[in-house]
């Protein structure tokens, strides 16, 4: 009588593991690939956009202040901060300068408020862009391009890149500048590495 418990045991729990493994079994084959192949009809897409194009702001900074300071005859730092609105990295390989007659207006102090009477760019100040011609919009380009990230802004030394005539007036002493404004750079939006705020750069000729 032992026995045949015994065994009705095991007869039951051997229908119960086949239970369940089937069960398993069913389970995994409904997430399996079957013989049913599915196409795509022609012409099946999905949309995209591209981003808009902004223009690039370029502004004076005072920190960190320049380390070659003009003198009549000599060239100085500009120091200046780029700010990129685009929602993608912008890389600037180049920049546009007034003419060489184009002066800086002179202030007072590096918050450039008030301007420094007998320096200003109608007496003229007599700073100007280095390697600025008299072609207005002059092409220059940078020793290394610089990359601002997107929405990001790059705080810039360009090294040497004014420069005072030697018929300066003596009113421009201890005098800080506003450098006339750009006609231009030369850049391109797209992925890139940005470079690493403050940097220091120039263009030569």
């Amino acid at each position: 009588m032992k026995l045949f418990r015994t065994n009705q045991r095991k007869s039951r729990m051997r229908k119960v593991i086949s239970a369940l493994v089937g069960m398993a079994l069913v389970g995994g084959g409904a997430f399996a690939a079957t013989n049913w192949f599915v196409g795509v009809n022609a012409g099946s897409s999905g949309e995209s956009q591209s981003a808009t194009v902004q223009n690039l702001t370029i502004a004076a900074v005072a920190s960190p202040a320049a380390v070659n300071q003009l003198y009549p005859g000599g060239n100085g730092d500009v120091v200046a901060t780029i700010t990129n609105p685009n929602p993608y990295p912008v890389t600037i390989t180049g920049v546009d300068l007034p003419t060489n007659t184009t002066y800086a207006n002179g202030y007072t102090s590096s918050a450039l408020t008030v301007t420094q009477l007998g320096c200003l760019l109608a007496s003229p100040s007599d700073v100007i862009w280095n390697y600025s011609t008299a072609i207005l919009g002059s092409v220059h380009t940078l020793t290394n391009p610089l990359t601002v990230a997107a929405n990001g802004t790059l705080t810039v030394t360009f090294t040497n890149d004014a420069s005072m005539t030697a018929n300066a007036p003596a009113a421009c002493e201890n005098t800080y500048f506003s450098l006339p404004s750009l006609t231009g750079v030369v850049a391109t939006g797209g992925a890139a590495t940005a470079t690493t705020s403050p940097a220091t750069d120039a263009w030569t000729s």
